[in-house]
């Protein structure tokens, strides 16, 4: 199995890494098109940070980010990092092939837009422990994302990245740990955009123990070495 890729490209303003970077649509679009032609299987696109105090933006306003960018990307396929079923649905009415559910309990009306929508995928929390049989009947369009960095400390971040080998007995599992606060303290690296190697090593171990996806911020590095673990290993 080839652990695929997928882009984040983040059309806010506040996001941790770079937020405000990609906010207007057209650099979005473009950085979207950069990662296709980097490697990415997949472009995700957040229309609210998901970071630790962030303030929360209602679905309208995040539609508003959303759509110029979704209607500008005919290149890849494109995936919609939401919480909010009103945007989730506007997305899926414009082609977009997967929903990002960051939040366990939208996870339910994201489950009733699969059934509305047959070839849409969906990407839901889930950790050991979790029961699995909410997903019966399309598990097989589902990943699951043990969600490192969300409310967690970094032991139990390190113990949700063990924890991925264990997981991929269930399904597909989807891995995003790029550029968030486990891999600095691992690291020991405090500045942010020196953790090259840091990401890349999680996304490794993530390949290695059966993770199907990464989503990462450096793309073409993460292909690249993928790309020489899979030819190798």
């Amino acid at each position: 199995m080839i652990c695929k890729v997928m882009a984040i490209v983040n059309v806010t303003p506040d996001s941790f890494s770079d937020g405000g970077k990609y906010f207007r649509p057209e650099e979005a679009v473009r950085r979207a098109r950069n990662c296709r032609e980097e490697g990415a299987d997949v472009i995700d696109l957040g229309g609210e940070s998901t970071r630790p105090g962030a303030e929360a933006v209602g679905w309208e306003e995040e539609w508003g980010r959303l759509e110029p960018v979704v209607t500008g990307i005919d290149f890849a396929p494109v995936s919609v990092d939401t919480y909010h079923p009103e945007t989730a649905e506007s997305s899926l009415k414009l082609g977009v092939g997967m929903i990002n559910c960051v939040r366990p309990e939208s996870v339910e009306a994201m489950l009733e837009l699969l059934k509305r929508f047959p070839d849409v995928e969906l990407v839901a929390p889930f950790r050991l422990g979790d029961d699995i049989s909410r997903f019966e009947g399309v598990l097989e369009r589902v990943y699951l994302d043990p969600m490192i960095g969300f409310g967690t400390t970094r032991e139990e971040d390190v113990e949700l990245l063990r924890s991925v080998k264990e997981l991929a007995k269930f399904g597909r599992v989807l891995v995003g740990g790029s550029r968030k606060r486990i891999v600095k303290k691992l690291t020991g690296e405090k500045l942010t955009g020196k953790n090259l190697g840091g990401n890349l090593g999680l996304a490794l171990y993530a390949a290695a123990n059966g993770a199907s996806m990464v989503r990462v911020h450096d793309v073409k590095e993460t292909v690249q070495a993928l790309k020489v673990w899979n030819s190798l290993r």
